[in-house]
């Protein structure tokens, strides 16, 4: 919730960061030129030796080795909810009894996990109790993960744990008063333990947990996002990793983290309970306590069967486990409504392109909270409808991503404002409990087949005309499996087709082109079978590319004896695709392995009505799903993201290195004009990422109102300078895009962007427009920022053959993949004035970073 007492000390403290050149809650004045070394300035790190202790009958002790734990989280300050963090750990216990789902309560029975929580406070003694972190403010959504109810004294382990206060090893424990029966009438049954974990939510309500109905409203089951707490799996060296869900009060109110609430992530090896001084002769709840395990390292326990609790997740809020804990401070930059609360101008409005929305997000503060600058705002629609409301002067600027027809007479410019482009994301689990997937491989004819509705999906596909031979899904197509061995071939509908845009997108317009400069693309669609002798869709056969919008042409409607269907009968395919409207729906459906795919078809046998529309989450363990997402999104999300063929046998992922090759390769037809990335350069060159766009800030050159004029030419050279700096604070660039500079490859993207807000800026065309000069195609050293999360270095290594895969075919090159692209980093940016300016800044920063971090420290817990 808001705390409008605060809110004009925090518009004082974001004015002054912002004046002094600060991120809100950067960790340096400064950002490093590499990703390496901006993880290392957010990240947080920390090791603890954690052994496990036995008490003996004669009061003696006996310790187990111990076992040095290093844990490292590597990104801790300025997050966004939904936002998913690397968190890896070495030393820990090997785990046993793998749970095919280790989320919420889905992961309690297994044995040495590493158990990840989100916590309201900081692991500060200095500060006040309920400024701290304790069970109680750590976030669970389940009862089983946070109360043991109605438990037998045999198995309290609880009772018997070495490090637990008295009071905690009654049989009634966690809430002084215990509730009684009309607050919680399960709580206390005679012959029972029960031991209560409670949440205290950031307004300070209890919840006793002593069953459904007394947990915080996001805990209710199917809530809107999944569970994000994970009882993780340590490999037999004690290692392991996760991407972990940080959620702020946006997504969680009731644990209320934010810009000014501080909160933790709090990682938890378990070693297993210590257990105190038995009875003579020792009792079961003794030995209960004792237990080690009954699983081997390394295995799974997809049959869900009973664990030694001592060594489950289930007891993390026990003494012995939580003071093992590893506390990461973590900070939430500000809220997407910043600028409404704190700035009462009349916002600016810029329309277009959702490539540029984190950006923006991250942006809009570096205006809004400076007086001398004018308050923008981002309004995401289509690149056309953006370019329309532009020229017909209701939009100050529009956000596009390629060039577009003006229908006025007005000329416009278009400055280069951002690289980045989109990918395709996707969420594959191995199988057989393996863990997720990591390396995909696409081809545009896989590509092509997946837009054109042509995998059948499942039986009901079966009648289509010109596909019964097709198959069912992508992960059953010979094609796709030589590229990608080893995975499951169940088939299912999610993995019949690629989530993409219903609307008209430059995005479909640059990934169409992509298909239609590949031979084996082209020729499928034109009706060529494919070696395994898969067809096209006959609806989308000979379609032109490329294209901004991707229709949806099949009508067929199975012939079915389901009755559901029978009554409510819809084209199968249209129900498979089922597109949506914005790229972040896209990258949400992704993170919660849920697919839009609409072919619910049921009858409720209670009230005999149908329940019809999309199908429910996939299961961890065997989900299967793509989509169309953006390289920002991709890194916000922590998304994993596809290697795309270019040349045939060479694979490219998202990088910087493959957005610079690309960004190499793009010429200016005409002055003030953008700049085209030709794929047909791309695929010769081998090592350019496909998917690489530039977004432009487009405005007229004639007839813009004068103040609206001044504005876009401010945030033109903004953007471009200030902008460009990567991070994660104020003002910032994100991971997902390509930081311009003065020099190397994105130098002429930044020339022509200084042209254009000089033209804007003045309302006339210069004397003699020139383009500006194409970069090298071969830069030669790492652009600022380097290489970061969602923008992996390189895609490299050979590729994979299956050898039972369908047959050679000669004529078609991308049958066999050979090797990817080793691609090459882009070039340095050297600046005279940064030298000079950089001691001045570093001392101003650091005067500012200590102001910011007194006034932020109080802030931050005020109610």
């Amino acid at each position: 919730m808001r705390r409008p007492a605060a809110a004009g000390a925090v518009a004082a403290l974001l004015s002054a960061t912002v004046l002094l050149g600060l991120p809100v809650h950067g960790a340096t004045a400064t950002p490093s030129g590499s990703a390496s070394a901006r993880a290392a300035a957010q990240g947080w790190s920390g090791t603890r030796t954690l052994t496990r202790t036995f008490t003996n009958e004669d009061g003696s002790t006996y310790s187990f080795p111990s076992r040095k734990v290093g844990v490292h989280v590597d990104q801790t300050t300025d997050l966004r909810g939904r936002q998913r963090i690397g968190i890896s750990w070495t030393g820990a216990q090997p785990s046993g009894a793998r749970a095919s789902n280790p989320y919420g309560e889905n992961g309690l029975a297994q044995e040495y996990p590493v158990v990840v929580l989100q916590c309201r406070g900081l692991d500060d003694p200095s500060l006040p109790a309920d400024q701290q972190i304790s069970p109680e403010t750590c976030w669970a959504s389940s009862v089983a993960q946070r109360s043991q109810v109605q438990v037998s004294p045999s198995a309290a382990v609880w009772t018997h744990d070495l490090y637990a206060d008295p009071v905690d090893k009654g049989r009634l424990s966690g809430l002084d008063p215990f509730p009684d029966a009309t607050v919680c009438p399960t709580a206390d049954t005679t012959g029972y333990d029960t031991a209560l974990t409670p949440f205290r939510a950031a307004d300070g309500t209890v919840y006793p947990a002593c069953d459904s109905a007394h947990m915080p409203p996001e805990a209710a089951v199917g809530g809107a996002a999944p569970p994000a707490e994970i009882a993780a799996f340590s490999d037999a060296r004690g290692n392991g990793s996760v991407k972990f869900e940080v959620r702020s009060e946006v997504e969680n109110e009731s644990l209320g983290c934010s810009h000014t609430v501080a909160c933790s992530v709090v990682v938890i090896p378990i070693v297993g309970v210590s257990c105190d001084q038995p009875a003579s002769p020792p009792s079961l709840a003794d030995n209960a306590c004792r237990q080690t395990g009954n699983f081997p390292a390394g295995s799974s326990n997809f049959a869900n069967d009973g664990v030694d609790a001592a060594v489950s997740p289930a007891l993390w809020w026990t003494a012995s486990n939580w003071r093992n804990r590893f506390a990461a401070p973590i900070t939430f930059g500000l809220p997407p409504d910043t600028c409404d609360v704190l700035d009462p101008r009349a916002p600016t409005g810029f329309y277009g392109t959702e490539l540029l929305a984190q950006a923006a997000l991250q942006w809009s503060p570096a205006y809004c909270l400076k007086k001398s600058r004018f308050k923008f705002q981002h309004n995401q629609m289509s690149d056309a409808a953006a370019f329309n409301l532009m020229l017909t002067g209701e939009g100050a600027a529009a956000e596009v991503s390629s060039e577009h027809d003006a229908t006025g007479s007005d000329p416009v410019g278009y400055a280069p404002t951002a690289v980045t482009g989109f990918a395709v994301g996707y969420v594959i689990d191995r199988p057989d409990n393996a863990g997720e997937f990591g390396r995909l491989r696409l081809t545009p004819r896989l590509l092509a087949k997946l837009l054109t509705q042509s995998y059948l999906g499942s039986d009901l596909g079966r009648g289509h005309p010109g596909l019964k031979d097709n198959p069912l899904s992508l992960n059953v197509d010979p094609e796709f499996r030589r590229l990608n061995p080893h995975l499951s071939v169940t088939a299912q509908e999610a993995a019949a087709t690629v989530l993409s845009l219903s609307e008209s997108s430059d995005v479909i317009s640059t990934l169409t082109d992509y298909l239609a400069h590949d031979p084996d693309a082209m020729a499928f669609l034109g009706g060529k079978s494919d070696p395994w002798g898969m067809r096209v869709n006959p609806s989308y056969r000979d379609i032109p590319l490329p294209t901004a919008t991707w229709p949806l042409l099949d009508t067929y409607i199975p012939t079915t004896a389901n009755s559901c269907r029978q009554a409510n009968p819809s084209v199968y395919f249209t129900q498979l695709a089922a597109p949506v409207t914005t790229m972040r729906k896209i990258s949400e459906a992704l993170l919660d392995a849920w697919p839009n795919v609409q072919t619910r078809c049921d009858v409720d046998p209670a009230s005999g009505l149908f329940k019809l529309g999309r199908i429910d989450r996939q299961n961890y363990g065997s989900r299967f799903m793509l989509g169309i997402v953006s390289l920002g999104d991709a890194a916000r999300y922590g998304l994993q993201t596809a290697a795309l063929q270019t040349k045939p046998g060479t694979f490219v992922a998202p990088s910087t290195a493959g957005l610079g090759k690309a960004v190499a390769l793009a010429e200016q037809p005409a002055a003030l004009g953008p700049f085209v990335i030709d794929q047909a350069e791309v695929r010769t060159r081998g090592s350019a990422y496909p998917g690489t766009m530039v977004v432009y800030t487009a405005a007229r050159l004639e007839n813009l109102d004068r103040a609206d004029a001044t504005k876009v030419a401010q945030f033109i050279r903004i953007s471009t300078t200030e902008g460009q700096q990567p991070g994660s604070g104020n003002g910032e660039l994100p991971e997902g895009y390509l930081p311009f500079a003065r020099t190397g490859v994105t130098a002429a993207l930044f020339a022509s962007a200084q042209q254009v807000a000089d033209a804007v800026e003045q309302q006339q065309l210069p004397a003699t427009p020139t383009p500006t000069p194409s970069p090298s195609a071969e830069p030669a050293g790492p652009p600022p920022g380097g290489d970061g999360p969602g923008l992996p270095a390189v895609d490299e290594g050979p590729g994979s053959v299956e050898p039972s895969a369908a047959p050679s075919a000669s004529s078609s090159p991308s049958a066999v993949p050979t090797t990817d692209a080793a691609t090459v980093p882009t070039s340095g940016v050297t600046s005279p004035v940064g030298r000079m300016l950089l001691p001045a800044l570093l001392g101003l920063g650091l005067t500012g970073g200590l102001i910011a971090s007194g006034v932020r420290l109080s802030l931050r817990f005020r109610r």
